[in-house]
């Protein structure tokens, strides 16, 4: 399977290497949107699902999460109209804001090269943007720092394999539940104690429920970044 992915609106006729080097070196093959969408297919339903969690361990710039992202942000629109016009629809900015940090706050991605992190997040970031921006005439620049922030923290630089970020410590995750129409909790744990496997069955399979290493009160959702 490839380990990398790679996809832009021009992704039919990229290369899907960016250079010899980096596939001996690392591994970097870059995954096609045929490929992407069909395997996303497979779990359809979950994919269109606002609140559905995905992490994609070794994201490279974003192929899969993108493609989410998008149907993710294609359910929060439908969601958000409040009118059952056809030709003319109307849409609740509120609502869309408030679905669209949801439908963010789901994707997670770990990636080991510094430059596909960059590209990943600024990828995401500048897709929701754009689809905010075709919907509505005055986007919140608030909104627009919340997404950031978030991309910041789920989408980590870090190696899948040995469960560490750049910096040799372990990798953490955010779990960000809304509480409420507009407050959520935000709670972090350690990516190892989700996933290491104890006699080939895991942590879940054993009944192990992972526990968080540090909870937050909860906060508007305009207001996380404040929690740093």
């Amino acid at each position: 399977p490839n380990r990398r992915c790679k996809m832009t609106d021009t992704a039919k006729t990229q290369s899907q290497t960016k250079s010899k080097k980096r596939v001996a070196d690392h591994g970097e093959v870059f995954t096609a949107e045929r490929e992407v969408k069909a395997m996303l297919d497979l779990v359809k339903i979950q994919s269109q699902q606002i609140g559905s969690r995905f992490l994609e361990p070794a994201c490279g710039t974003g192929n899969f999460l993108a493609e989410i992202l998008t149907r993710k942000l294609a359910t929060v629109l439908a969601k958000s109209q409040i009118n059952k016009s056809q030709k003319s629809p109307k849409y609740s900015q509120s609502h869309y804001e408030r679905d669209a940090i949801w439908a963010i706050s789901s994707i997670y991605g770990i990636e080991l090269l510094a430059d596909n992190v960059s590209e990943c997040r600024s990828r995401l970031l500048a897709l929701f943007e754009t689809h905010y921006q075709t919907h509505f005439k005055h986007i919140n620049p608030a909104v627009m720092d919340v997404a950031h922030f978030l991309l910041s923290k789920n989408i980590v630089h870090g190696d899948a394999l040995t469960l560490k970020d750049d910096d040799g410590h372990a990798i953490v995750f955010s779990e960000w539940t809304f509480v409420g129409d507009i407050r959520i909790n935000r709670r972090d744990f350690v990516y190892e104690n989700l996933v290491e496997k104890v006699d080939n069955a895991s942590p879940i399979d054993k009944g192990f429920i992972a526990k968080p290493i540090e909870e937050y009160p909860p906060i508007h959702f305009l207001n996380l970044f404040e929690q740093g």
